[in-house]
């Protein structure tokens, strides 16, 4: 009995130390990202699309890992509270690696334009600052640091308040008919993109506090109006529609 502990604790140290790997790929693909669409970079692009692949793969074991851990030990207390914020993670994380293709495609659709320089800016800076939010969500889980987590929860509002900005001069650059409508849609796109990068390392956090803690996050948020055109910001994400090859 005691070595089918040992094993099971092994597993489930093994299971949390892949997830922070793969999510570190996340993290590092941002980046990469925010390069392919500032140097339009469509090489560059084709390899972070395919190696998405990858990530996606290795999220499906993590998640295989999780289920056979509950389904054969019956884990309770802490070590239960771990295997569902793993199971957690792991999507947030594989969102994370699509948004990060999806910023490629967008370098794809608008090869060809030249982007403004302030787009160019703030392009640059929400890539710095979702990849900040990364990393500190990672360290979070891997130390099992609860005050890192929230410092990563209020962090993100920082690059919701960029977000903002990015869409009030999209609006800006294209009065001025620096940018043809098109290029101005996927620009907004980018905006959303980052943001909910954002918004996944936040999640992320937030299942860290959980692990710690027991703490449960709170979901609940304003009614958003139903006329999308209404506010500009809440657009598609870029895991649904809006991420058309």
């Amino acid at each position: 009995m005691d070595e089918l502990r040992k094993g099971y604790h092994n597993e489930l140290a093994a299971t949390r130390d892949e997830l922070a790997r793969v999510a570190a790929t996340v993290a590092e693909t941002i980046p990469r990202a925010t390069a392919v669409l500032l140097e339009a970079d469509l090489a560059g692009a084709e390899q972070v699309i395919a190696a998405d692949a990858d990530i996606d793969a290795r999220c499906v074991d993590v998640e295989e890992r999780c289920i056979r851990m509950l389904a054969l030990q019956a884990p309770v207390a802490s070590e239960l509270r771990q295997i569902i914020a793993i199971l957690k993670i792991v999507a947030e994380v594989e969102r994370s690696g699509d948004l990060a293709a999806s910023l490629c495609k967008v370098s794809r659709r608008i090869y060809g334009h030249p982007l403004n320089p302030k787009l160019r800016g703030l392009i640059a800076s929400m890539g710095e600052q979702a990849q900040t939010l990364w990393v500190a969500a990672i360290e979070a889980f891997v130390d099992n640091d609860a005050a890192k987590a929230s410092a990563v929860i209020d962090m993100d509002q920082h690059l919701d308040v960029m977000q903002k900005q990015f869409i009030q001069t999209i609006f800006e650059v294209h009065a001025h008919s620096a940018i043809d409508m098109q290029v101005a849609l996927q620009m907004a796109y980018v905006a959303r993109f980052y943001e909910r990068i954002g918004d996944h390392a936040t999640n992320v956090a937030e299942r860290v506090r959980f692990i710690v803690t027991g703490w449960v996050p709170d979901h609940k948020k304003p009614e958003q109006s139903a006329d999308p055109e209404a506010d500009p910001s809440s657009l598609a994400d870029g895991e649904g529609s809006a991420d058309t090859r």
